[in-house]
């Protein structure tokens, strides 16, 4: 029994260390979500300079995130985590998108592709809330690459024919996509009819006072 009691107490230890380092990942995948949803939101606000902050302050969470968990690769890959950083993903993705900057690659973010992928999808959500932010201005060139994009980002994740359990459930986003992405041309046609309606009736009101002056 005494090589037993040494047999436990490793076990004890090793139990420890992963409980805590659970513990801690759990802590971060939380923060690192909040300013994740930090930098949207700025991005939204056009606050560039506040958006830029933020996913700084993600990157180096995520940098921490990666390093603990290298040693704990089945916490690295659970549901908790890999959220985490599909939220990191789609907070960067969003802001090259709106600001027209270049895509960062998974390679560049250092997240797995199925993850990228989710951020990449959800990424579309957000292109349609800034063109129906942009909309209430009036139908826009910057509001039809928007959705140009969200076009191209469907066009891509429904090539990714791949099993759920290796993509993470990308086919239901991708479906989501498709719905959001109709819906918002759905929106912009009507905004584009609109406009051309109230000129068309300016035209008509611009002739009748001149008829009427002479």
């Amino acid at each position: 029994m005494k090589e037993l009691n040494v047999i436990i107490e490793r076990v004890h230890k090793s139990l420890e260390t992963r409980t805590a380092a659970r513990d801690r990942a759990l802590s971060q995948a939380r923060t690192l979500t909040r300013h994740c949803a930090n930098a949207i939101r700025a991005i939204h606000r056009d606050e560039r300079e506040l958006a830029l902050e933020e996913l700084g302050t993600a990157r180096r969470l995520a940098e921490t995130l990666r390093s603990e968990l290298a040693t704990f690769p089945d916490l690295y890959h659970s549901g908790y985590t890999q959220d985490a950083l599909k939220e990191y993903a789609e907070a960067n993705i969003v802001f090259a998108l709106i600001t027209n900057a270049p895509l960062p690659s998974p390679e560049e973010l250092e997240v797995e592709y199925a993850t990228y992928l989710q951020g990449l999808a959800e990424a579309a959500g957000e292109l349609r809330r800034r063109c129906l932010d942009i909309l209430r201005s009036g139908h826009s060139q910057e509001a039809e690459r928007l959705l140009s994009c969200m076009d191209d980002i469907y066009a891509i994740l429904v090539t990714m024919d791949y099993p759920d359990a290796i993509t993470g459930g990308l086919r239901r986003l991708t479906d989501i996509v498709r719905g959001v992405t109709e819906r918002t041309r759905g929106d912009m046609t009507i905004s584009l009819r609109q406009e051309q309606l109230e000129k068309s009736l300016e035209r008509l009101e611009n002739q009748m006072r001149m008829q009427i002056d002479d």
